[in-house]
């Protein structure tokens, strides 16, 4: 089969493959660091991990920048899958947002609970 690629499209899919492996290197390199230094549990809604499901736990990067990457871990926390989707979201529906634990130094918890008025809807239904 030919290659109908380009010279110039060519050496560009040989960068972004360069690119793509550079950062998967990296990132297993602090998400060692964290996993050694950090117990196995979610910042967020605390739930715990062994080897079994660790491919679940992520590392999150504080401020967002996923090049800084101080070696006491001081821009990382880990968080399951869920919840590093959540913190993400939020990012991008308001990016002047910058996460951290509770208490750690002052960032903000989500504090929305969305089905919390679940049961008196339900209740309300069956009264009907």
């Amino acid at each position: 089969m030919a290659d109908n690629r380009t010279d110039k499209q060519r050496r560009l899919d040989a960068v972004v493959a360069a690119a793509q492996q550079e950062r998967a290197q990296r990132e297993l390199g602090y998400r060692e660091q964290a996993l050694k230094l950090y117990p196995w549990i979610c910042g967020r809604c605390s739930r715990e991990f062994a080897r079994a499901n660790l491919h679940e736990l992520t590392v999150h990067h504080r401020d967002h920048n996923h090049d800084n990457n101080p070696p006491d871990g001081s821009n990382w926390e880990l968080l399951c899958l869920y919840c590093h989707d959540n913190e993400h979201a939020r990012y991008l529906e308001d990016p002047t947002i910058v996460t951290s634990n509770a208490g750690r130094d002052g960032g903000q918890q989500a504090s929305h609970k969305g089905l919390s008025g679940l049961a008196d809807l339900l209740k309300k239904k069956d009264s009907q």
